[in-house]
């Protein structure tokens, strides 16, 4: 529950801000005439989400046993790829996503006689691009993790996400967001370990891998995963009571690449600035 509570918390803290900005700069510029567009742009992203979510877990429920674990795998990857992409973009776009928002906004308005459509694609894919990598990551999770659990953790971090956006965008809210996206970005990227180990134990048991299966450790007897100490470290860092070679080379080896590039300094740039109540970095 823990682990889709954070991440949704995450990704929908990321969509309100994007959300916050657009309908703050609408409203400083005397264009608040605009913010239907812009609810339309949110409804269309989030049900598209809700549709691709729903439609690949269907399709996936028809699938033979083989085909399964193959689907599980790739859903992994594509879910490790877009979690990764997702945390080192916004370690690079902070900075500048408010200047580079207003300035979509002002080209989308800028005399169009579909200037509704333009504002309406720009919040659509703005939000979008959210919603997908929250479907392919909540179904890894939920594949690894079944019952009511995650989808209540899930809800209920983009409820929270909702209610911290809302009270950034209105400054009631202090949020020292520089902070807040390091510490998550850490925690995603040891979820994404796990996630793409569990990938490669899945492609095993698609009968694809069979290289470095020699079990480095079995910790069964010990600290299985069906314990609640087990569970949690599972659910939370990806842990495996019983890890082959193969999969504690791709662990270790991800965190490796990707916390050395999302832990290194980055280069001086122009401060964020942020919907009021917000911290700048």
């Amino acid at each position: 529950m823990l682990v889709p509570f954070l991440i949704m918390l995450r990704e929908g803290l990321e969509a309100a801000l994007i959300v916050g900005i657009v309908a703050g700069y609408l409203a400083r510029t005397g264009r608040r005439a605009w913010m239907p567009a812009v609810w339309i742009g949110i409804f269309l992203a989030v049900a598209l989400a809700l549709f691709a979510g729903a439609g690949l877990q269907w399709a996936s429920a028809e699938f033979p046993q083989a085909t399964q674990e193959l689907f599980e795998a790739v859903v992994g990857v594509i879910a490790v790829v877009l979690l990764t992409s997702m945390v080192l973009w916004m370690r690079r776009a902070a900075r500048s996503m408010k200047s580079e928002l207003q300035s979509s906004i002002d080209a989308a308005l800028a005399g169009s006689q579909t200037r509704s459509l333009a504002l309406v694609g720009l919040v659509f894919f703005a939000v979008a691009r959210e919603g997908l990598e929250s479907v392919f990551f909540l179904l890894a999770i939920f594949q690894q993790s079944p019952g009511a659990a995650g989808p209540l953790g899930a809800l209920l971090g983009i409820l929270v996400s909702a209610l911290l956006g809302y009270g950034i965008y209105r400054g009631g809210v202090r949020l020292d967001l520089t902070r807040f996206f390091r510490w998550t970005g850490v925690f995603i990227l040891f979820v994404a370990a796990g996630i793409l180990a569990g990938s490669l134990r899945h492609l095993h048991e698609a009968g694809l891998w069979n290289g470095l299966q020699t079990v480095v450790v079995d910790l069964t007897g010990v600290l299985p995963t069906d314990s609640l100490v087990g569970s949690v470290l599972s659910g939370l860092l990806g842990y495996q009571a019983d890890p082959t070679l193969g999969e504690a080379i791709v662990y270790v080896l991800y965190l490796l690449v990707t916390l050395t590039l999302f832990l290194r300094p980055a280069a001086p740039r122009t401060a964020i600035a942020l919907p009021a109540g917000a911290e700048t970095p």
